[in-house]
């Protein structure tokens, strides 16, 4: 994919017929749920005696139910059966289930509608492990962020098109009921038409037995996807999102018509900044992540979402209108564009949160079961959303006001973000990293896809700052076990991030033999893992901003482990703040200023028989060039 635009993508076969059939599935779904809880909603009298309140948290959650129930099975179909083929099925299922909601619509009988809304989460069900697998299958590693930047930016977007078209055909009178049934079957047809032209994605375990018994299966779906922890808990963030997202929208339509005294129309402008927002977050994130997965941006989006989330408390509160008023008179009332900027704001965080995660997921988990763990992520988002159904109806009959729910909701969000970076630390450093090189310097990379996708290796680098390790292991498309001072462990915050992301102490071995023994009984059963390793060969920061000579424990890690050795040499950085040259630092860091320039270039991969000091030593001073 060119650097210049992901939506080149949308002009590629191999990409553009799968992107409009699930662009118009997730039309659909919206179209035809939005309608449903509009009509509930604004003219609850002649459908049903039920709370509008108990419904709009029940039926999203009716949605979702079957997420629970067959995504384990759904998932085991995805790697069983060609891809374009399951599509074609799925589609016309749609086509079916369409036809049952035109006569419910048409008869006026709520619960023919309510087997839709449950039919219509089997048929996205069943296509959400096809969603996601069919990406790693034709795009390449390096346009998988874009590649699901643009799949979350026509997702959403089909979601808030189909939001606006369901909740503006069902209130025109005389004839809303028969637009909307005519509409969601015509736009089913239009799926199964674009899904003839998905193509062949042949099935990574074509032998696969489907298991019968989808509860056993969702169990060991479950406990296979928990083997590799780091996709584990990106799942669940991303069904974190997910509960975070469906218990603010349900709330929406009560939000409009009884916070902000709004008609429809307000709802309408509501799920338009949001989809928006969240369609905006998720373009950004390739450019913001510079086209690698970069996981770094998902602390940044939970941020966010708490933050504007607690803000829209605030700012419902400040709101003072109480007259009944469309989405224009809405606009020029004051508190308006704060609520306003709150809700796209937290859809762009959003985007920010979830694209990452996506793509983190596809490229971390076994490929023969990226089906069945998207099926995996299913069954939890399904778990997720229907807790939080569950969730808003207690708060709700509490006592709890819709704003108060924002404010509950945001202050989980940041106590379940703390817990899921504790847990896994990588996200925390990438987010330093990624804060470092977009704040106080500007990083070029020279040939990083020289760093291998897989397998084992040793990176040497030249050693300039004390944030080295944070700009390698931004730039690194993989996980990085870092060999460090012992002495930077004690040191309160950094010690806990590179204790808990695995990186190795070591110490000079007159100081303590046994601790730097053990660092290379670590080193070795490290890249017995298949882990990358980086060292410092100097083994001690530069005073001058020159090299050291290396030093030969890289002799001894080569001679035990037998991997190729991968030179770096680090470019710029010699007088920051983050150097040790106490003499010149805060002058050489104002002649600099913000935004500095520095570079991390990558020579070939050195054979381990050739990897002795002084040759490692020639080649990252090489790269390095006249640079400090």
């Amino acid at each position: 994919m060119s650097q210049s635009s992901q939506f080149s993508l949308l002009s590629q076969r191999r990409f553009s017929p799968f992107f409009w059939t699930q662009f118009l599935g997730a039309f659909n779904d919206n179209l035809f749920k939005t309608a449903l809880m509009v009509a509930l909603t604004y003219d609850a009298l002649s459908w049903t005696t039920l709370e509008p309140g108990l419904l709009n948290n029940l039926i999203p959650g009716l949605f979702i139910l079957p997420y629970v129930v067959f995504s384990a099975t759904a998932g085991q179909i995805a790697d069983k059966v060609e891809k374009g083929r399951l599509s074609r099925f799925v589609k016309l299922l749609e086509v079916g289930i369409m036809l049952v909601a035109g006569i419910g619509w048409m008869t006026h009988t709520l619960w023919l509608l309510i087997a839709a809304v449950v039919g219509m989460g089997v048929h996205s069900t069943l296509f959400g492990p096809v969603k996601y697998a069919y990406l790693p299958q034709h795009l390449k590693p390096e346009e998988l962020v874009g590649g699901n930047g643009v799949i979350e930016m026509g997702t959403f977007v089909g979601i808030l098109l189909g939001q606006v078209l369901g909740a503006l055909l069902v209130v025109h009178k005389p004839w809303g009921i028969e637009l909307v049934a005519g509409a969601s079957f015509a736009v089913a047809l239009l799926g199964l038409a674009t899904s003839w032209r998905i193509p062949a994605s042949p099935a990574p375990a074509p032998e696969l037995q489907v298991s019968k018994n989808f509860i056993a299966e969702s169990i060991r779906n479950l406990r296979f996807s928990a083997q590799n922890r780091t996709v584990f808990l990106s799942m669940l963030g991303n069904s974190w999102f997910w509960f975070y997202g469906a218990l603010v929208l349900s709330q929406f339509p009560l939000y409009a018509k009884d916070y902000l005294h709004g008609d429809n129309s307000v709802f309408v402008l509501l799920l338009t900044v949001f989809s928006l927002g969240v369609g905006a977050g998720s373009l950004l994130c390739e450019k913001l992540s510079g086209h690698k997965v970069e996981i770094g941006l998902v602390p940044f989006g939970a941020i966010g979402l708490s933050v504007f989330g607690i803000d829209l408390y605030f700012a419902s509160l400040a709101y003072t209108n109480t007259a009944t008023v469309g989405a224009a008179a809405l606009l020029a009332l004051p508190g308006t564009l704060r609520i306003l900027a709150d809700v796209v704001l937290i859809g762009v965080f959003g985007g920010l949160f979830i694209v990452p995660l996506f793509a983190l997921i596809q490229t971390r988990c076994d490929p023969k079961h990226v089906s069945r763990t998207i099926a995996g992520m299913n069954i939890l988002n399904a778990l997720f959303m229907v807790a939080a159904a569950g969730v808003a109806i207690l708060l709700l009959g509490q006592g709890f006001t819709i704003p108060q729910m924002f404010l509950v909701t945001a202050l989980l969000n940041a106590l379940v973000a703390l817990y899921i970076f504790s847990l896994v630390p990588e996200f925390l450093m990438r987010f330093l990293a990624w804060l470092l090189i977009h704040t106080i310097h500007r990083v070029k990379t020279v040939d990083v896809d020289r760093i291998p996708d897989d397998g084992p290796a040793v990176l040497v680098c030249n050693h300039v700052s004390y944030v080295d390790a944070l700009v390698i292991g931004a730039a690194s498309p993989r996980p990085i076990r870092f060999v460090m001072d012992h002495r930077i462990f004690k040191t309160p915050f950094l010690g806990w991030i590179f204790r808990t992301a695995k990186a190795i102490p070591i110490a000079p071995a007159k100081e303590d033999p046994f601790l730097m023994e053990r660092a290379f009984i670590d080193i070795a059963e490290a890249l017995h893992q298949g882990d990358l390793v980086c060292i410092f060969p100097e083994g001690k920061l530069t005073r001058t901003g020159d090299m050291s000579e290396f030093r030969g424990g890289i002799s001894k890690i080569v001679e035990r482990s037998k991997v190729p050795v991968i030179p770096m040499a680090l470019r710029g950085l010699w007088g920051s703040v983050f150097t040790r040259d106490p003499a010149n630092v805060f002058e050489r860091s104002l002649t600099r200023g913000l935004r500095s320039k520095l570079a991390l270039a990558v020579g070939a991969p050195v054979p381990p028989q050739e990897a002795t000091p002084e040759y490692l030593y020639e080649q990252v001073s090489a790269l390095r060039g006249d640079w400090k």
